[in-house]
This record gives C-alpha cells, sequence and structure tokens, in this order.
C-alpha cells in the first residue's frame, strides 16, 4: 500500500500552492493538494507535467489519509486566522511525528506561537519563507526554512530539489531555530522594499528629471542590469517600460496610479528592527513613502498649494545617468547591510542561531532580491561569519568609497531640483552616521537629563550621573 500513497501535500492551491507542487512532482515526488475550491485541484491536476504523480483531492481527511508517514505538509495560505483555522482542522487527523510546515508570510511572533502549540502535541511545525513568486514557485524558488532541525532533514531533500540553483548548490538551507524561516523572509522583503523605492527615485529622476521616454528608460536599466547592478529588480524594471497597455495606445507605466500597495511584510520589518533595536532607516523610509503615496487627494492639493512643477535637472545627461547608476549602486549595499545587520543582531537577542553566510547564499537565485552583489557579501560572511555589518567589512568599503561622490551629486542635484529621493537621502545619512566616530547625541542625552533626569554617562570615567541643571 505504501507504493500508493504521496510523498508531499499542499494545503492552499492558488498559483504559489499549485506552482511549487507542480515544481515537486517534476522532480519525482508524489505530490497531493487539498483546497476548498474543487476547482483549484481540477487545475492542480490538469497543469502537471505527463507522467508525474499529481492529484487533486475534496477534503483534508483524504489528503492525510494518502500521505506517507510521517507526513509532510505545507500551507500556503493568508496569514492570520486562516494559518490558526487550518491547524485547528489538521489535529484531529494527525499523528505523532507528523511534519506542518507554513510557507506563507506569517510574522515570526504567530510562528513561535504555533511551534510551541503543536510541539506539545508531538507534531513538528515549520516556518519557511519562499520568494520568487509564481515562476519561482515553478521552477525554483529561494527556500528559508527554520525550526526544528530532525523536521529539516526529513523535508530536505524535497526542498532540496525544487529549490532555485546557483552554480549547482540549491538556494535552501536551514536557517535557524524557532521562528528563524520567517523572521529571515521578514527581513528579505524589507530589504525588498528600500531597494524597490530606490530604483522607484531613480526612475523618477531619470523620467521627470531628465525627460528621458520609455525606451530610453528601458535602456538604461537594462545597460545597469549588464553592469554591476544586475540584479532581478533591476532585470524586470527594464522590462516595464516596454509593456504596451491593453487599453490604450500608452505605455502600460504611464497608466498606473501613484499609490502603492503592501502587505504589511515591510511594517513588520521596521517594528521589529526598532524592538531590537536596529536602526534601518531605508527600509523605515520605504514604508513611510508607499504610506504618503496613498494621499493621492492631498499630494494633488499640495502640488497646487506650493506651485509643484517639473523642474529640468541641468546636467549633461551620460554624467548624470553614470552618476545615478553609481548612487543606486552605493544606496542598494547600505540596504543589504541594514537587513543583514538585523538578522545578525535577532540571531543572538531572539535565540535563532541565524547563519548569515547561509541566508546570502540562500538568496543568490530564486528570490525578487537576487543580484550580483550577494557573490561579494557572500564572501565577506564566509570571511567572518559573525561580522556585524557589511560596512565593517575592507571589500564594501572600497566599493562605497568609490561611490560615494556621486551619491552625494545626485541628492545635491535631486535637493535643488526638488525631487523627493527620500530612500536615497535615507541611505547617505545612514551611511554619514555609521562611520562617525562621534555623533550629536550627547546634546539629546543632556537634554533627556535636563527635563526628565534620564541620567548620562560620560566620556572621562565609568558609571551613570545625573545633574541637576540650572536655568539662565
Amino acid at each position: 500500500m505504501a507504493n500508493n500513497l504521496f510523498d508531499f501535500g499542499m494545503i492552499g492551491l492558488g498559483v504559489m500552492g499549485r506552482n511549487l507542487l507542480l515544481n515537486m512532482a517534476d522532480h519525482g515526488f508524489r505530490a497531493i493538494g487539498f483546497d476548498k475550491d474543487v476547482q483549484k485541484g481540477a487545475a492542480l491536476e490538469s497543469s502537471a507535467t505527463p507522467n508525474t504523480v499529481v492529484k487533486g483531492v475534496s477534503t483534508l481527511a483524504e489528503m492525510i489519509k494518502l500521505l506517507e508517514p510521517p507526513r509532510k505538509l505545507m500551507m500556503l495560505v493568508p496569514a492570520g486566522k486562516p494559518v490558526d483555522d487550518v491547524i485547528n482542522d489538521l489535529l484531529p487527523l494527525l499523528e505523532n511525528g507528523d511534519i506542518v510546515i507554513d510557507g506563507g508570510n506569517s510574522h515570526y511572533t504567530d510562528t513561535l506561537r504555533r511551534l510551541n502549540f503543536l510541539k506539545d502535541k508531538g507534531i513538528h511545525f515549520m516556518g519557511v519563507g519562499i520568494s520568487g513568486g509564481e515562476q519561482g514557485a515553478r521552477t525554483g524558488p529561494s527556500i528559508m526554512p527554520g525550526g526544528d532541525p530532525a523536521a529539516y532533514e526529513q523535508v530536505k531533500p524535497i526542498l532540496e530539489a525544487v529549490a532555485a540553483k546557483v552554480n549547482g548548490s540549491p538556494c535552501v538551507a536551514h536557517l535557524g531555530k524557532l521562528a528563524a524561516g520567517h523572521y529571515v523572509k521578514m527581513v528579505h522583503n524589507g530589504i525588498e522594499y528600500a531597494i524597490m523605492q530606490l530604483i522607484s527615485e531613480t526612475y523618477d529622476l531619470l523620467h521627470r528629471g531628465l525627460g528621458l521616454n520609455n525606451d530610453e528608460l528601458h535602456k538604461v536599466y537594462k545597460n545597469w542590469n549588464e553592469d554591476e547592478l544586475q540584479s532581478f529588480l533591476i532585470e524586470i524594471t527594464a522590462d516595464i517600460f516596454l509593456q504596451q497597455d491593453d487599453k490604450t495606445d500608452n505605455r502600460l507605466v504611464d497608466m498606473i496610479l501613484d499609490k502603492a500597495g503592501s502587505k504589511g511584510t515591510g511594517k513588520w520589518t521596521s517594528q521589529d528592527a526598532m524592538d531590537l533595536p536596529v536602526s534601518v532607516p531605508v527600509i523605515d523610509m520605504a514604508v513611510a513613502m508607499r504610506d504618503l503615496s496613498t494621499y493621492k487627494e492631498e499630494r494633488i492639493q499640495a502640488a497646487a498649494l506650493y506651485k509643484t512643477a517639473k523642474t529640468h535637472i541641468d546636467v549633461p545627461q551620460e554624467v548624470f545617468i553614470q552618476q545615478l547608476e553609481d548612487a543606486l549602486y552605493f544606496a542598494t549595499i547600505i540596504c543589504y547591510a541594514q537587513g543583514l545587520a538585523m538578522l545578525q543582531k535577532a540571531s543572538s537577542e531572539l535565540n535563532m542561531d541565524i547563519p548569515l553566510p547561509e541566508v546570502v547564499r540562500v538568496w543568490r537565485g530564486g528570490c525578487i532580491i537576487r543580484s550580483s552583489l550577494l557573490e561579494t557579501f557572500y564572501t565577506a560572511f564566509k570571511t567572518n561569519p559573525t561580522l556585524p555589518n557589511l560596512l565593517l567589512d575592507n571589500n564594501i568599503a572600497q566599493l562605497l568609497h568609490a561611490k560615494r561622490q556621486h551619491m552625494r551629486n545626485i541628492i545635491m542635484h535631486a535637493a535643488q531640483t526638488g525631487y523627493a529621493i527620500s530612500g536615497l537621502m535615507a541611505s547617505l545619512g545612514y551611511f554619514d552616521a555609521y562611520r562617525s566616530e562621534h555623533l550629536p547625541t550627547n546634546l539629546i542625552q543632556a537634554q533627556r537629563d535636563y527635563f526628565g533626569a534620564h541620567t548620562y554617562q560620560r566620556v572621562d570615567m565609568p558609571g551613570t550621573f545625573h545633574t541637576e541643571w540650572k536655568s539662565n
């Protein structure tokens, strides 16, 4: 009978769940899926590659019955209550030693709660981050598992088979204890927010500032993707400018309203960074700018009130484009540095033992933030796995030093002409603050002690001090 049982089950057959399950089947695993929508089960089977073993079922009980013990199954359902609902439905059907994986974008605190809840019942629970979108799920995503190492060893052959490959190495690894998988994915998404914000700012400077049309923009980003900025996000940005609108004669990008949505993972990154605390101002600014973009009517009123007009940037085109490429390169490094510093701090503070070299290795292929820069970061963390911040690596320092004057030039031109480049500014501000041996925060601490007796430390002796400040 065992030969007729299935190797892996999927709960939730939306685009991601269906494609990941079909990917497993393509690699020789017997795959079974359940969705409340029976049509999705039928679509799963009809989409399967010939001669693979794929089955869609209409009840959880049937799926559990047909899985090889110990059962290995994944939920790809919306984060929050739907995950808890599925777990409650599964509990009467599962047995000791079964493995339940949450492959959605759950907040890591929810993953911790569910892990402890199921551990008491003899069920292994793993939070696994998956990046790469629907195409990545079908052909090879980046996979970020965390939790029980013994449970990971049981699902490792399946995950390694379906993951993206870079130089033959699968983009999956056990990334730490407890809720490490979802924590790493959360920070991944925060970095994604930040880089997308930076790219959008360069687009504004090129399009409105220099007056480049969509064909010219395509060429710029295509050239950048063939140079130091090679990455998935730059690649798709180049593609976007050529897409025709199917409802008008215009390019689609020009018909899309400038209001950006979000699903909350960027916000979680900012919130949790503040709790650690770790400074991630580019991610913070990316979240803030998405929020600000939703105030479209107010922005229209403000543009009229302040007589905002398109201003041409008076710099030779080739010169400005080269400076902007260097500025984006500089700022992109800062984005990764902030996110990886957050993971390094969380690894110890939250007892997750996150291996930074493996995180960077896993991100090199399949995921949304894959970039040629990750090879440089991988080298840095292989040399020093406990590196607290990429900015302390000698090779990274040389890269930033080579680009920083162009970064300053771009910010100067944008500030003088009134273009909003909050992400680029936050990148430079972080860099200048991090490399400063002295910050003016001694004055802040004096103010705190003055009005609230919050005490301060001294530069010349150990201890904590308070002064009765005099009013003059």
